[in-house]
């Protein structure tokens, strides 16, 4: 899947436009992303600088270099690429190199008459080279109206974030390239969709003069709410989103060129850095899920930073301290199975301050009831996970009655542990379902491989016997059907078929399971076992044809 072109726009300078793009950068490729930054703002370049710290060497070439490749006729362009270190895949295409030719190189283009040549053609090589090798583009667009913001905002990008300040130049010079944007592409002979506009409040203090900040606000929801239209959740206020999509004012940072992003790896609500994730997420779901931000922006903003997110370990297993010697033993097995498994033990206070968790899932051992520490786990597991492929999977003792549980786990598919089944085969349970694969019917309460058990260690009258049969043959088939309903009504005749009767009579008159029955309960645990793969995935082991 090719990579999704994303330019920061502002109408005015000193908007932050460049900051916030170099920390939107930062934090895509922390989370996991491909990215590369494109200093288009070839008459006041800067963007290299954000990234000094993270260049080996200065840029030697750049946005002016790719233009001589086209004037020489060069078929494919060459890449022109500064490499950055210590943040993943992070790479920058400097404006070109900063020496004294610089500026005149920068003059001397005349952008009406590359068009004319076919120089959009080239900007379309390159868009395909950098979308291939690339999740996100990120270019830094020149302020105004002007031959690069044209490129920039209508040519090359999927996607736009226009920023502006509380100020009436900004606020509708910004609205109206979007505008403009939009009605150049209808006339291009590029095939490009309607863009979809971010509209971002920069700079903004709330901190003081509360009431004029409010209207001011407004003023801003007012004249960007048409910009929403096309890409936010049809249920999610315009107001809201856009209280998310508003960058505080923090002195701090406005000093030199910062990525605070680096330093605040853990913001809280008043730093900028906790907006500027916000701003970041949006982009990597690609304007989408919206609703789920409005809901919950942690997980919002979780979801995206665990995406191609590594987790150390597989499931986290929660025990009270009574049940700690299974939980143990539950842990090695998984183990051997491949499954990274580590220990909760009510009380580790340390787990729950932990901003970046890093188990995958969490299995919870209950013991007749939730205990608090537990609670407190589930919930921040909840809230951290909201709209994730990561799973509570609870697993209850034998004397745990599910229905007494809170919701929040009563109503999970559980796993069990009973005297017939325990660490060992609880462990192979829980592999198979993080595996996406189950049983072919879950029976709840009622354990049939045991039931059937118990029927081939029993001695009944002929007669019984003949109705066992008929049972086991019965349950194939119920269970070979994924009928629970009927599996379980089969299960509950069969207890009451080999329950021990006083008026049996002689001990002679019964006897053991029949080869027949016995061929036939084997061949039903044998289904039991069978395990499916996905969601109508293939039946492994199993063809749906019963032995003659």
């Amino acid at each position: 899947m090719p990579g999704t072109v994303v330019t920061f726009y502002s109408y005015k300078g000193g908007v932050g436009r460049s900051f916030t793009l170099a920390n939107t950068a930062v934090l895509l490729a922390r989370w996991g992303h491909r990215v590369l930054c494109v200093d288009w703002d070839l008459e006041a370049p800067g963007l290299d600088a954000y990234f000094r710290p993270m260049m080996s060497v200065a840029p030697v070439s750049g946005v002016v270099d790719l233009i001589d490749d086209f004037l020489a006729g060069t078929t494919y362009p060459a890449p022109h690429i500064t490499r950055l270190t210590g943040m993943g895949k992070l790479d920058l295409i400097a404006a070109g190199r900063a020496d004294e030719h610089y500026a005149g190189r920068v003059q001397e283009i005349n952008w009406e008459l590359l068009y004319e040549k076919g120089f959009g053609d080239y900007l379309e090589l390159c868009r395909a080279q950098w979308t291939a090798e690339y999740d996100y583009v990120l270019l830094d667009s020149r302020t105004g109206i002007s031959d690069i913001g044209g490129i920039c905002t209508a040519h090359l990008p999927d996607r736009l974030v226009v920023l502006f300040t509380a100020n009436m130049q900004s606020l509708e010079g910004a609205v109206d390239i979007a505008q403009r944007a939009n009605a150049a592409r209808d006339r291009m002979p590029y095939d490009r969709p309607q863009l979809a506009v971010l509209p971002v409040l920069s700079r903004f203090d709330a901190r003081e003069e509360y009431a004029r900040a409010e209207e001011w606000r407004r003023i801003c929801l007012e004249a960007t709410k048409g910009l929403f239209g096309n890409w936010l959740d049809r249920e999610v206020p315009a107001e809201l989103m856009a209280r998310h999509l508003t960058l505080p004012y923090v002195s701090y940072w406005s000093f030199g060129e910062q990525l605070p992003v680096r330093s605040e790896a853990s913001p809280s609500a008043d730093q900028i850095s906790f907006a500027l994730e916000t701003v970041a997420a949006v982009i990597a779901h690609h304007f989408d899920r919206t609703d789920l931000l409005a809901e919950n922006r942690d997980a919002y903003v979780s979801a995206v930073r665990t995406e191609k997110r590594t987790f150390s370990h597989d499931v986290r297993v929660s025990t009270p301290r009574s049940t700690l010697a299974d939980a143990t033993e539950l842990i090695e097995h998984l183990n051997q199975l491949g499954v990274r498994a580590e220990l909760s033990l009510s009380g580790e206070r340390s787990l729950l301050n932990r901003t970046e968790d890093g188990m995958k899932h969490l299995c919870l051992v209950v013991d007749g009831e939730v205990s608090r520490w537990q609670a407190a786990e589930v919930e921040l597991f909840l809230h951290r996970t909201v709209g994730q492929d990561r799973r509570v999977i609870p697993v209850l003792t034998a004397e745990t009655k599910p229905n007494s549980l809170p919701g929040y786990v009563g109503n999970l598919r559980y796993l069990r542990f009973r005297p017939s089944h325990g660490p060992v085969e609880v462990a192979r349970d829980l592999f198979e379902q993080l595996n996406g694969v189950t049983a072919l019917l879950d029976t709840g309460e009622i354990d049939l491989v045991e039931v059937l058990g118990r029927t081939t260690r029993t001695t009944l009258r002929p007669l019984l016997w003949e109705l066992v049969h008929d049972l086991v043959g019965a349950l194939q088939t119920a269970v070979g059907a994924g009928d629970e309903v009927r599996a379980k009504e089969l299960a509950a005749d069969l207890e009451l078929a080999i329950r021990p009767r006083s008026s049996d009579g002689e001990q002679n008159h019964r006897t053991t399971v029949p080869p027949a029955t016995r061929l036939a309960i084997d061949w039903a645990v044998r289904i039991l076992e069978v395990r499916v793969q996905g969601s109508g995935g293939t039946r492994d082991g199993f063809t749906g044809r019963l032995p003659e």
